[in-house]
């Protein structure tokens, strides 16, 4: 099995007893030495030289006989030694040569003053002067940082030199030659034994030291990996939301530092939700990297910063210069998707591919601006686009009633406007058209500031349903109709329109029963509304919702019907009680084509077996229109207005001719 390198270390340094380490090892070894060692071996040798050549003061004290010419060796062998040992390091000479150069030189410094010294007459002296030579030796092993191999050798030679020099003298005692030769063999063995110990002990400290290196890269590595791991998306490899963060923190902190302008755009794929119940899990998470790549394609020429916002959402952030540019890019990322031609078949709006809508805000000077800020004006702004019918840009316009900052003040007026009674109902009346009998009242909601100004459905309604406040209106304008008009009989039926985000929410349908049980109103004198629009997907959640307010005998009505793209696929699901036509093709009836389109929608209702309901009659034509094309019911201003709860609380006329249907109910 091939070892890592962090394997190799961990090997050398726990395996007892010692063993040669790897080639690889020895190599790394030499070569991250290799400076240090040419350093030491020069500091070493100069200290040697200098030593060396002190020693010429006990060459005076000894040997004076032969003293010039001992002083003159050392020197000529110290100016030689440094010279070339100078001349090696400004060539870039390897360690291993520059080591070699210096053991030489201390070879050379014994060899070159024991042959001098030994001419002198005074035999006695240099015979005990001449063991100087395990000083070299020593030096040869301990002083200088020599690999094993070239100490054993230089020491080794110093010790032959020092043996020849011994055989070379007069007759002297034999147990002197033996004295003085063990002692110079035991210093070369030990000197030997604690050198080779010493490089032994630095290949281990380099090895720790390797292997701490090695830890400490490999947790730096881990560390990172961490870090991008925290900050990437497993899934499509962006950064995740809370990498995107802190890249909008320093977009901003840059914005404000030095004015350099930057957008952001919320990008959110069509209907992924329906997509991903369609085709499974897997398709959906492919679909979302193949949307990720088209994404950051896009992105590429404006050198943005793309993540995952979550779910199926991405974000994009962009240094621009003009809301032109951010036009520009948003339209680029919306058909880059588009041009990918994803297949998505469940789509009931009249695409048939994967296509996301876009919503951008640019940054801008304000007073008390904050960070949080553009994100909230690109969701608006994404909202519009998905309002828009989707597969769209929209750009975050301050000056629109819809997406400025009036609608942040709406969504505040929104959480305490019934607490403090800012939010009422008014009735609008529906007639039987044969009878002319008031079958049911609908049920609008109004709004107003806290100075009384009005604020139009059509405002606060789009805000109420993006902040979720919708909700808890739904709730408090079922209570109020059962409350005012239905438990004491005022009217037979109330409808309420309700909003997709209700039928999604968890509980809806058990509030609305628990309303029923609290005002004692049977459920089949309440009629909820649903609009027929973009925003009603068909998934089980809303169906299941509508198949447990059925239970509880609540009416169905599908609203607006023909104003979408789902209404046919609504009529085959769900058995609705009242289908309303929407107002816009009684007033096209002017026309002979749009007179034939309401004919055709009538009867494509008629046949499905449902009430039908026209609204917007405002003429007596239009409603003499109604009774030749035999509609069920109408509601319009010709039948009646808006009312509040105190119009419908008085008896019905006793005389059922009183109640004429071309006589408007007003308020």
């Amino acid at each position: 099995m091939k070892h890592t390198l962090a394997d190799v270390v961990e090997i050398d340094l726990h395996t007892e007893p010692p063993r040669p380490a790897s080639a690889e090892l020895r190599t790394l070894y030499r070569e991250e030495g290799e400076s240090a060692r040419k350093q030491a071996t020069r500091r070493g040798l100069w200290i040697a030289v200098a030593a060396y050549l002190l020693f010429s003061i006990t060459d005076i004290l000894l040997v004076p006989d032969v003293a010039r010419y001992t002083i003159a060796a050392r020197f000529a062998v110290g100016i030689v030694a440094i010279a070339a040992l100078e001349i090696q390091l400004r060539l870039n000479t390897s360690a291993n040569a520059i080591d070699a150069t210096s053991a030489a030189a201390v070879i050379l410094a014994y060899a070159g003053w024991l042959c001098p010294a030994m001419m002198t007459a005074d035999v006695q002296t240099i015979s005990y002067y001449m063991v100087f030579g395990a000083i070299f030796m020593m030096s040869v092993n301990l002083f200088f940082s020599f690999r094993f191999r070239l100490s054993l050798v230089a020491s080794g030679v110093i010790l032959l030199i020092f043996l020849a020099a011994l055989q070379s003298f007069p007759p002297i005692y034999p147990s002197y030659k033996l004295a003085f030769g063990t002692f110079c063999v035991s210093c070369f063995v030990f000197t030997s034994y604690v050198n080779w110990k010493l490089n032994w002990e630095r290949y281990k400290v380099f090895l720790n030291a390797l292997e701490a290196k090695v830890q400490h890269n490999e947790a730096s590595e881990r560390g990172k990996a961490l870090l991008r791991l925290s900050n990437t998306d497993p899934l499509t490899g962006l950064e995740n939301r809370r990498a995107i963060d802190q890249r909008l923190r320093d977009y901003w902190d840059d914005w404000q530092k030095t004015g350099h302008s930057f957008a952001a755009i919320l990008i959110d794929v069509d209907f992924f939700k329906r997509y991903n119940d369609c085709y499974g899990h897997q398709e959906g998470d492919r679909c979302l990297v193949l949307v990720a790549n088209a994404l950051e394609a896009s992105i590429e020429p404006y050198s943005g910063s793309i993540g995952r916002y979550g779910g199926e959402e991405f974000i994009v952030l962009a240094h621009l210069d003009t809301s032109e540019r951010l036009a520009e890019l948003a339209e680029a990322i919306r058909s880059t998707v588009e041009n990918l031609a994803q297949a998505h078949g469940q789509r009931r709006d009249g695409t048939s591919i994967v296509t996301v809508s876009v919503g951008a805000s640019f940054t801008r000077n304000q007073t008390g601006t904050k960070l949080e800020k553009i994100i909230h004006e690109a969701d608006r702004a994404l909202y519009a686009a998905k309002a828009s019918g989707r597969n769209c840009t929209r750009l975050f316009d301050p000056n629109d009633p819809q997406s400025s900052d009036e609608s942040e003040n709406i969504a505040a007026l929104l959480k305490i406007a019934i607490d403090h009674h800012l939010v009422s109902l008014v009735y609008q009346p529906i007639r039987n058209v044969v009878s002319g009998r008031v079958e049911a009242v609908e049920a609008l909601m109004r709004l107003r500031m806290l100075d009384g100004t009005a604020v139009t459905p059509s405002l606060f309604i789009p805000v109420a349903e993006r902040t979720g406040a919708i909700l808890e209106l739904g709730r408090w304008a079922i209570r109020t109709v059962c409350r005012e008009l239905l438990m004491d009989d005022h009217v037979p039926v109330v409808s309420v329109n309700v909003s997709p985000i209700q039928l999604k929410a968890p509980g809806f349908a058990a509030s609305v029963a628990a309303i029923l049980g609290e005002t004692g109103v049977a459920g089949g004198r309440l009629a909820l509304e649903i609009t027929e629009g973009l925003e009603m997907e068909m998934h089980s959640d809303i169906l299941r919702c509508i198949s447990d307010l059925k239970t509880l005998g609540i009416k169905i009505w599908l609203d607006d019907f023909g104003t979408g793209f789902a209404g046919l696929s609504w009529l085959r699901l769900i058995d609705f009680d009242t289908v309303k036509i929407d107002r816009s093709f009684l007033h096209d009836c002017g026309t002979p084509r749009g007179r034939a389109m309401l004919q055709d929608i009538i009867g494509l209702v008629r046949n499905r077996g449902h009430n039908i309901l026209v609204e917007g009659v405002e003429t007596d034509e239009q409603l003499a229109l109604m009774q030749d094309f035999r509609i069920d019911q109408v509601q319009g201003f010709h039948v009646g207005r808006p009312a509040p709860a105190e119009n419908f609380m008085a008896p019905p006329p006793a005389d059922p001719r009183q109640a004429r249907l071309v006589r408007p109910l007003r308020g």
